[in-house]
């Protein structure tokens, strides 16, 4: 998550780069714009010849560019291997991703194609639906394990000595240091192979993941926060996501249609079962890491949306430390 201050919307900025690398349509551009979501970037939708385009922005300090540039090639192999996942549009520079030095600071922005489809979440959650989303991932999963990367994004062990800098930097109780300390130790032990340790996505959840009827298949977007990790951490996401967002009479049928569609297109392991409760432990701790960044900073006369946002997070915070103690 962005920290605070870049949580605001900046139309000025999102027009002036939209002029400067790609093509889009000047009708409805502001009614578009309006339907902006931020958080790990800013995500602006605008029309180009009558189709949705989606532009990606956020300050350079926010992002690694190897991660930038390491997404940016996974994609394209996947796109190369008929795997649904969005497509990025290049600029009228030529570029997949550009950095960009505007009046507001620099900025990484990409753009990409909307997918087909319709969100997970707004699906009735079917047997059908559920299998199609654990094959799209399991599909993920075994050309992440054929992929040989270019420009190679960050590892768990770079991701965990950025949480270590984290802590430290913002003062975390010594207890969340004792819990670093012992997932790195668990994580070291664990077995990675071709079939258990790739490139994950870290956020197949259902807002990221489009079901479409016509082919019965799902289409995927949001790569940013992916990382080389063991494939079990996508899974036990997913299944934390079903969990939550259903009721139990229909979680068991969804679990298990969720786990026989990626085992339609990839292994899954005893060893990696066995790993969910640590896959749980690190995502809590990463998480936990990203929040206390995200609220550090204070202002005089902050807004009312900022100070709510705070107060809601703040309590996050505390549900993740309440799992490490």
């Amino acid at each position: 998550m962005l920290k605070l201050r870049n949580l605001t919307e900046n139309f000025t900025l999102v027009k002036e780069v939209l002029q400067k690398y790609w093509d889009y349509d000047e009708e409805g551009l502001d009614e578009m714009l309006g339907y902006y979501r931020i958080s790990s970037n800013g995500i602006y939708p605008y029309y180009y010849e009558k189709n949705v385009r989606f532009l990606r922005i956020a300050p350079v300090d926010e992002k690694l560019e190897k991660n930038l540039y390491g997404e940016i090639a996974f994609i394209k192999n996947l796109n190369q291997n008929n795997y649904p996942a969005l497509k990025p549009i290049t600029s009228k520079t030529g570029e997949s991703a550009v950095l960009t030095n505007t009046p507001w600071g620099k900025y990484y922005v990409t753009s990409f194609e909307a997918v087909s489809g319709i969100q997970i979440s707004k699906t009735n959650m079917s047997a059908e639906v559920m299998y199609a989303y654990g094959k799209a991932l399991g599909k993920l999963h075994t050309l992440s394990s054929e992929y040989t990367p270019t420009i190679k994004k960050w590892d768990y062990n770079e991701v965990l000595d950025w949480i270590d800098t984290v802590l430290i930097e913002y003062k975390a109780p010594q207890f969340v240091h004792t819990e670093l300390a012992s997932i790195k130790d668990l994580l070291a032990k664990l077995p990675a192979n071709t079939l258990s340790y790739g490139l994950v996505h870290y956020d197949f959840e259902f807002d990221n993941v489009f079901y479409d009827e016509g082919t019965h298949s799902c289409s995927v977007i949001d790569f940013d926060d992916g990382m080389y990790h063991w494939y079990a951490l996508d899974i036990v996401q997913v299944l934390d996501c079903i969990e939550e967002e259903l009721d139990s009479g229909k979680w068991e049928m969804a679990k298990d249609e969720f786990i026989n569609g990626y085992r339609s297109e990839h292994l899954l392991s005893k060893e990696m079962v066995d790993s969910y409760p640590l896959m749980r432990r690190f995502t809590n701790l990463y998480g936990y890491a990203r929040l206390i960044r995200c609220v550090a900073e204070t202002f005089d006369a902050e807004p009312d949306w900022m100070s709510e946002l705070r107060i809601e997070l703040n309590t996050v915070i505390r549900d993740k430390e309440s799992k490490m103690k």
